[in-house]
């Protein structure tokens, strides 16, 4: 065993034990005091979790190997798949008012469809890496189910929490039907024993239905990362990382989604975006027989990954900006309308 695959099994165990620590901490937190947390202790753990990130992808520049893909791409892909994780909690939020869940067991769904995520994205990185390395034609099927992503993505754009539709997924129905569940959380508890028999809370449902849900996020956001980097431990690592402070941003912006009327659009212009870049990569790896003979394409044009990041931060960014000026300029219109004495919507 060579001394770069030593290094490369240590640098992965010591992740994963990294990253089973923090959420054995959130749940010790959690399981031991819940709570419906302040925006205060939201934003700080917020802001801890970013920390985190910006000092991990900061000190890929010394330990990162030459050759492999390093800080730049760590960032480009932790940015894009915060940014899909602040467009997912839209739908968490559908959810938790659907099963009509008590703010104080809030933080132990989220917390539970995070480990479930982080399980599920885990084995979907595994698989798409198996297919990138046999298949370079994988590249095409990505791009183009990208590019239909980002089409329903901007289609779908600026929708108002009561056009958004919670359908329950098989699983919960599968769940409904085999498991008698109780008409009440039953203080938190997830399994019970009434009349004699054996019951599953609410709670349990949820759970389900947040997990089986993030599945379907999934198929987005893993394609996107591996866009931008084929390196099967940064793909992992930027979803750990953006998944990890999900359960405290979704406190922090529980209350300001409705004013990010714009990050749809800006998220379909990644998508797009990364779809195309997966496109070229799959050019330059041609192997089919029906395109250019089977014969890698020279001339597409190689988009290199600190290029990726400005784009990916302008279009976010640019997303963001936009939505506080035009949610500001409409509440200001509404206010100036009240004081005219017309009625307010």
């Amino acid at each position: 065993m060579t001394s770069g695959t030593i290094w490369a099994i240590t640098l992965v165990a010591v992740t994963l034990v990294a990253v089973a620590i923090v959420v054995a901490f959130d749940f010790a937190v959690v399981v031991r005091r819940p709570h419906e947390p302040s925006f205060k202790e939201s934003v700080r753990w917020t802001v801890f979790y970013i920390s985190l990130a910006v000092l991990f992808g900061v000190s890929m520049i010394w330990w990162r190997e030459p050759g492999q893909d390093g800080a730049d791409a760590f960032f480009a892909g932790y940015v894009t798949e915060w940014s899909l994780s602040v467009d997912n909690l839209f739908v968490f939020l559908v959810i938790l008012g659907r099963f009509a869940v008590p703010a104080r067991y809030r933080q132990r769904v989220l917390l539970v469809g995070v480990v479930l995520a982080l399980v599920f994205r885990g084995a979907f990185i595994a698989v798409g890496a198996a297919a990138l390395s046999t298949f370079s034609a994988v590249f095409y099927l990505f791009g183009a189910f990208l590019l239909w992503t980002a089409w329903s993505v901007a289609r779908e754009g600026g929708a108002e929490e009561g056009e958004v539709e919670y359908k329950e997924t098989g699983l919960v129905r599968l769940v409904r039907r085999f498991m008698p569940a109780t008409d009440g959380y039953r203080e938190g508890r997830v399994l019970v024993r009434e009349g004699g028999r054996r019951m599953i809370t609410p709670l349990l449902l949820v759970m389900v239905a947040i997990g089986s849900t993030d599945v379907l996020f999934a198929l987005d956001s893993i394609p996107a990362i591996f866009g931008l980097t084929q390196d099967p431990y940064l793909v992992f690592v930027t979803n750990a990382f953006a998944l990890m402070g999900l359960r405290q941003l979704f406190f922090v912006v529980e209350g300001l989604l409705k004013r990010l009327t714009y990050l749809s659009y800006g998220l379909a212009f990644v998508l797009a975006f990364i779809a195309l870049k997966l496109v070229f990569e799959a050019m330059h790896q041609n192997s089919l027989p029906f395109i250019n003979g089977g014969h890698p394409i020279e001339w597409a044009p190689e988009i290199p990954t600190w290029a990726s990041l400005v784009v990916i931060l302008a279009a976010i960014g640019g997303a963001g900006i936009a939505s506080v000026v035009a949610t500001r300029g409409s509440r200001e219109s509404q206010e100036d309308h009240a004081d005219a004495g017309g009625p307010t919507a």
